[in-house]
């Protein structure tokens, strides 16, 4: 389960998370207004909209890659690929973060110059 700021959007979305990382790419960056943005994904037909506000609005930062967000607080909360079935979610916006520690970290070549993580051991090692 997960939400927005205002609660105005919800969702649940079940299944083994999957592919939990970091990514500080500059659509990223520039949403979040931070370094970075954690993302894990889970069974797109999973994805169920449960608050008083339905579905997000939508908004495509590249040709085939859709984000939900809410109209009301500007919480980002979920990205859908085309063709995709995954849909990833932003990790602080789920209720229960256990489980999602990031594996890796995408685009971090443009992650700030300051910023040095320390990620969790890959589960095949």
């Amino acid at each position: 389960m997960g939400h927005c700021q205002c609660g105005r959007i919800s969702y649940e979305v079940t299944g083994v998370p999957d592919d939990p990382h970091l990514c500080s790419c500059v659509h990223e960056t520039r949403i979040s207004g931070g370094p970075a943005v954690l993302w894990v994904g889970f069974p797109l037909d999973s994805l169920i909209w449960t608050g008083p506000g339905g579905e997000p609005k939508w908004y495509a930062t590249y040709p085939t890659l859709r984000r939900g967000f809410c109209p009301d607080c500007g919480t980002h909360l979920v990205s859908v690929a085309d063709g995709s079935t995954m849909v990833m979610v932003t990790g602080f916006s789920l209720t229960d973060q256990s489980g999602i520690e990031p594996l890796g970290h995408s685009h971090r070549e443009n992650a700030a110059p300051w910023m040095h993580i320390t990620l969790t051991p890959s589960p095949t090692s």
